[in-house]
């Protein structure tokens, strides 16, 4: 039995020796991306969010030529501000010394103008009751009510002169920045057939969408914007919403 139990520990000990034996793998380094939310050529002006990961880890941002492209940190995010025509390499630096980065190109600015509606008046009683719905929508809910934006009418009035059928997230975002609202925002879109009691359709396509319902009720919202166009028989409702204290990287 005395054996046994010496074999028993030896075998343990040889073991345990050769576990300590294996070299130890030295955590695996994840290299640092960096790109442009506009992607890597801006116009003249134009300012545009940097994607920087992994996160959690805190970087210094830096230009190779600020007279063209700036950046910025506006809270915890990095901004490129492109300011001149030509090219500058934007460098992000993490606490250990890894570096990446990434090329802007910078471009003039076009000066195409977008194709006018002249029937915005006639949609104005529309947006009127839009706006009036929603905040007594919000009032039955338990939420404050939102007084107009006219940056944010102008911005949801663009959109919906479009005629999307579906979300345009940069769009929209330049949109909101370009009529100086210089905050984040939250926005519905709706598009349906016909044009009678328009406004009370798009309220209750947003009350029976979960997502939709959320943004028109949220109680961070500080103030609110909507648009509609009508063209061919066919609706087009936009709402947006401010958030102070939100970022909008075209603002």
């Amino acid at each position: 039995m005395k054996s046994k139990k010496i074999v028993s520990l030896l075998l343990a000990g040889t073991m345990t020796a050769a576990l300590l034996a294996i070299p130890a793998q030295a955590a695996e380094t994840v290299p640092i991306r960096v790109n442009s939310y506009k992607g890597s050529t801006l116009e003249v002006g134009e300012r545009s969010g940097l994607m920087i990961a992994p996160g959690g880890t805190e970087y210094t941002v830096t230009s190779s030529d600020p007279d063209t492209v700036a950046v910025e940190q506006v809270m915890t995010f990095w901004v490129a501000v492109a300011k001149a025509e030509g090219t500058a390499e934007i460098t992000a630096t993490a606490t250990d010394g890894q570096t990446s980065g990434v090329t802007i190109t910078v471009v003039s600015a076009e000066s195409a103008v977008p194709d006018a509606v002249d029937e915005t008046a006639a949609y104005s009683e529309v947006r009127q009751e839009l706006i009036r719905l929603i905040n007594q929508t919000r009032a039955a809910n338990g939420v404050s009510e939102l007084p107009v934006s006219e940056a944010l009418m102008t911005a949801a009035q663009s959109c919906s002169d479009r005629r999307y059928t579906w979300h345009h997230a940069p769009e929209e975002a330049k949109a909101a920045a370009d009529a100086g609202y210089p905050y984040g925002f939250g926005d519905n879109l709706t598009v349906f057939t016909g044009t009678e009691d328009a406004a009370q359709h798009a309220l209750d396509n947003w009350l029976n969408s979960p997502g939709h319902r959320d943004t028109m009720l949220d109680p961070n919202c500080d103030c609110i914007g909507v648009g509609v166009t009508q063209h061919d028989g066919v609706t087009y409702c936009y709402m947006f919403v401010g958030i102070p204290n939100s970022v909008n990287f075209y603002a």
